[in-house]
């Protein structure tokens, strides 16, 4: 049993609440296993890094970054793809100074809806980044697929032509990896 004051007052104040007391050797491992819950969950949260920051800080927040792109006004976009199954992707722009610009997650419906008809495989890379597939098609084409957080189980998907040009923009459709409810 722990003699530190805090220990004890903090039991008091939760058992005084319980319909049912429990007795002190049960309580703080139970309280200690909570602890542990509740930072391992605030650790999953990733951390972006500020802008003003440089290249350095982003690699100590992120790991190393799985492509660089350059950026039309001279910067660099670092990417920081999340696996091949994985449902974020960072980007990170640098300045032409390296410092951070801009960081956010784009594996959303705001940055897939910016997926355009024509856009180029350049432009498709920068913005999203890697797909997380990609299938060969008849006449040279190739469809790149995303998974991103939703709630109905879909995919992004985009053909690219032999040129290395978007076709039609970009679609949703089911995942055909998703775990469905199995029937009862």
């Amino acid at each position: 049993m722990s003699r530190h004051p805090l220990h004890r007052s903090l039991a008091a104040a939760l058992t005084a609440r319980l319909p049912v007391r429990l007795p002190m050797p049960l309580l703080m491992p139970l309280l200690a296993s909570l602890l542990v819950l509740a930072t391992g969950c605030a650790s999953l949260h990733t951390v972006l890094p500020a802008a003003g920051q440089d290249e350095a800080a982003a690699v100590a927040a992120l790991g190393p970054p799985s492509a660089r792109y350059a950026m039309p006004d001279g910067g660099t976009r670092l990417e920081f793809a999340r696996g091949p199954m994985g449902r974020e992707t960072y980007m990170v722009d640098l300045d032409a100074g390296g410092r951070v610009s801009q960081a956010e997650q784009v594996l959303d419906l705001p940055h897939l809806r910016r997926v355009a008809d024509g856009m180029s495989r350049a432009a498709l890379l920068r913005l999203l980044g890697r797909p997380g597939e990609r299938q060969r098609e008849y006449q040279d084409r190739e469809t790149w697929y995303w998974r991103y957080a939703n709630n109905d189980c879909l995919v992004f998907a985009v053909t690219l032509s032999a040129q290395g040009r978007v076709i039609g923009g970009g679609s949703q459709m089911p995942d055909p990896r998703c775990e469905l409810p199995t029937p009862r």
